[in-house]
């Protein structure tokens, strides 16, 4: 069983949506060590992709997830374009040549995409953000595709391991992003981008 263009579509829609949702929540988040608009900033990039949505161009995986990416990187505000259009990017990158994506194609393309944020920000695992919930998803997604597991038990899995991971920045020091300006007093707060992982996961497999 393999996901086609057209399901990726709808699956680009519905984290669309799940992102305008809870841009006032992720903006909550990130006050309390940031500057309180990531929620609006990742937000602005996908209502920007629903607004285009019928002129968006790819008649393939590849080609559609690029141009998404193009979008992000342009309208979604602050860091968050930089970040997350590199992590569509790579994505698309990995999903390049392919008509239909297996459960390991997919732990690629989240591979990929860890991979795509890293070479931008420079972040990685404990910096407290929004790696710390996306590369234990990942793990979880690619320990899933070793063992065959289907895609609902893949992505309850992933899920798990993002809101563990989310749930861990709490007790870690931001050395990236405007957080770590605060230093110390960004203890006891979840980071904003690792939560939203873990909420999107959440809402993806309710």
């Amino acid at each position: 069983m393999k996901v086609s263009l057209n399901e990726i579509k709808t699956i680009i829609n519905k984290l669309s949506d799940i992102i305008i949702a809870n841009e006032i929540p992720f903006c909550e988040l990130d006050s309390a060590a940031g500057d309180g608009d990531f929620g609006m900033s990742v937000a602005k990039g996908f209502k920007e992709i629903k607004k285009q949505w019928n002129d968006i161009e790819g008649d393939d995986i590849y080609s559609f997830l690029k141009n998404c990416s193009m979008i992000i990187t342009e309208h979604c505000g602050g860091a968050s374009g930089p970040i997350w259009g590199s992590a569509f990017r790579a994505a698309a990158l990995s999903a390049k040549g392919k008509d239909g994506l297996n459960i390991d194609d997919i732990a690629s393309m989240f591979e990929a995409a860890v991979s795509g944020i890293q070479k931008r920000g420079g972040a990685k695992l404990g910096d407290k953000t929004l790696l710390d919930a996306l590369i234990p998803s990942t793990e979880a997604l690619r320990q899933a595709a070793d063992q065959g597991l289907d895609y609902k038990a893949a992505f309850k899995n992933a899920s798990a391991a993002a809101t563990v991971g989310a749930e861990n920045t709490k007790s870690i020091t931001a050395t990236k992003g405007r957080a770590s300006y605060v230093g110390e007093r960004s203890l006891s707060y979840p980071d904003a981008g690792a939560m939203a992982v873990s909420v999107i996961l959440n809402e993806f497999i309710n």
